[in-house]
């Protein structure tokens, strides 16, 4: 399984997707069969490392983000991976106007794999404070957790042996 998170310039929102999921699938799910990256809509930043408040604000929870770099998303990322994670309902909308209408389906909000906690949306932090950083970690590791059981019950589904003959 190959996931794309995806935020505006991918240097908060998305990379701090990719590392948290990395590093819990890697934890808690190393059964998985998972690649992570991320990317931009926007090639505002391509090159970059994450903001120094999205490491910082990861650091602080056990998170290395410093080997990321900025990169915008490419026609070949919708061939390329199987889901396509928007932080945003905008970031969702530009994906699907350049998705090829085969990958449309593939191409989802993030917290979709978090309900419950009342947010369809991880919000931008950059004009924010260190707490809207803080927040993007507790949203990102409630969705990566979440992802990560539907990738292992998709999996435990599959591997069932089908019904007597």
């Amino acid at each position: 399984m190959n996931v794309l998170f995806v935020c505006l310039g991918n240097i908060c929102r998305s990379p701090t997707a990719e590392g948290v999921f990395r590093a819990l699938a890697q934890r808690e799910a190393p059964q998985l069969a998972v690649r992570a990256d991320s990317a931009g809509t926007a090639g505002y930043h391509i090159g970059a490392p994450p903001d120094r408040r999205s490491q910082a604000a990861a650091r602080r929870r056990g998170y290395d983000l410093s080997m990321l770099r900025a990169r915008q998303v490419e026609p070949a990322d919708f061939a390329r991976f199987d889901l396509l994670l928007a932080m945003d309902e905008t970031n969702l909308a530009d994906l699907e106007a350049c998705a090829p209408a085969e990958a449309r389906g593939r191409i989802r909000l993030f917290l979709e794999y978090a309900p419950g906690i009342g947010r369809r949306e991880v919000p931008d932090p950059y004009y924010g404070t260190a707490s809207d950083f803080d927040l993007v970690v507790d949203l990102v590791e409630r969705g990566a957790r979440g992802l990560l059981a539907e990738l292992a019950g998709s999996r435990r589904q599959s591997s069932r042996p089908g019904p007597p003959g």
